[in-house]
């Protein structure tokens, strides 16, 4: 097997990598995945075909970086941070309604990589590992809500980031790309609800 070397490190080489992925993401937003090709690419990215292989062995790779990039975005838009006080409602309301929002903005691109995770055991990996990012993120937040006696303490802290992570991503999935009557208030209200009572919110420590 021929290891190819890294891409030069330079701000030309950086520069060039970035419009790469630029490119590819426009592309990849643009049409199905079958139907983009590296030529076009290069096209849009002002570069030669030769240059492309400079940075990535293929189209797969390409799209693995952009999907890296894409959940990188999201993970960080849907970040609440400051966006809402330190009650614990209300910072789930604002993490319901900014993931929302960080999926309207990339909805073709996730879909796209769940379909290419359907077909290819790779992308299923890759898949797995960035949404494993969100179900960190929401275990952590659980776990702090169980140990100050907000939530009930025998949920298992993943299990339920997982399904209730699932819940908010099925319903984007629903309302943003299959067109489900609903305005986005009553959206986050609903999920902060469903969310809530699911892990008891504010309930105190013993589970009745």
């Amino acid at each position: 097997m021929i290891v190819k070397s890294g891409p030069p490190i330079t701000g030309r080489g950086r520069r060039t990598r970035t419009a790469l992925v630029r490119a590819g993401r426009e592309a990849f937003e643009e049409h199905p995945y079958e139907a983009v090709r590296v030529d076009d690419v290069c096209t849009r990215a002002g570069v030669s075909h030769g240059t492309f292989y400079t940075y990535f062995d293929s189209k797969e790779a390409l799209f693995r970086e952009v999907a890296e990039a894409v959940v990188g975005e999201m993970f960080a838009a849907s970040a609440v941070g400051t966006a809402a006080s330190g009650d614990p409602h209300a910072r789930v309301a604002a993490a319901n309604r900014l993931y929302l929002r960080a999926w309207a903005d990339n909805s073709r691109l996730m879909r796209m990589l769940e379909q290419a995770a359907m077909a290819d055991e790779s992308f299923r990996g890759l898949l797995l590992e960035l949404r494993e990012v969100f179900v960190r993120r929401g275990a952590e937040g659980l776990r702090r809500l169980q140990e100050e006696g907000l939530a009930d303490p025998s949920l298992d802290p993943r299990l339920t980031a997982v399904m209730l992570g699932g819940m908010v991503e099925h319903f984007a999935h629903v309302w943003l790309d299959l067109g489900e009557s609903c305005d986005e208030e009553t959206a986050v209200d609903m999920l902060t609800t469903l969310w809530a009572r699911a892990i008891r919110l504010g309930e105190g420590q013993v589970p009745r």
